[in-house]
């Protein structure tokens, strides 16, 4: 009994140093250190110019089935049934056309910003690996996962200037 006690105890003061070490903890927003990167930015700038005709078409019919609509709304009282009928056909033909092309468009852009996130993927492991290593890091987590940490605990910045510096 002596002997198990004075093992454990030993035991005990030599695996003290192990358990009492720092654990090196970091958080990281991914989202945000890919899309304030540098990258980011001229892949937003590329977008906005090369959707911009689209963007605007979308606009002018949109602004078109407003005006259509507000003259129904204004004006059907003093039209016939015959244009009233007509006109709420052609808004429901242009509510239709917005709809079709707003959607075209956005499913454009969402595979362009999936098209550029994953381009960014090995770029953002090289980085997490270089600032694992460089802040000797014992575990890094998604910052979306911690319910509360201190501002020490958030290397985002970090990732986007590791991330600036790659290009």
């Amino acid at each position: 009994m002596m002997r198990k006690l004075v093992t454990l105890i030993v035991a005990s003061v030599l695996l003290a140093p192990w358990v009492n070490a720092e654990t090196r903890i970091g958080l990281v927003d991914i989202r945000a250190a890919l899309f304030t990167s540098d990258a980011a930015k001229a892949f937003t700038d590329k977008i906005v110019s090369e959707f911009k005709q689209q963007e605007m078409g979308v606009r002018a019919v949109g602004e078109e089935g407003q005006k259509l609509e507000l003259r129904l709304k204004n004006d059907a009282a003093i039209m016939s049934d015959k244009e009233r009928a007509k006109l709420a056909a052609d808004y429901e033909e242009k509510v239709q056309e917005y709809k079709y092309l707003k959607t075209k468009l956005d499913k454009a852009i969402a595979e362009k910003r999936n098209q550029f996130l994953t381009e960014s993927k090995p770029r953002l492991d090289k980085v997490i690996n270089e600032l694992v290593l460089e802040e000797k890091l014992d575990l890094l987590l998604p910052a979306d996962v911690a319910l509360f940490a201190k501002p020490g605990y958030d290397l985002t910045q970090k990732v986007v200037d590791k991330l600036n510096k790659l290009r």
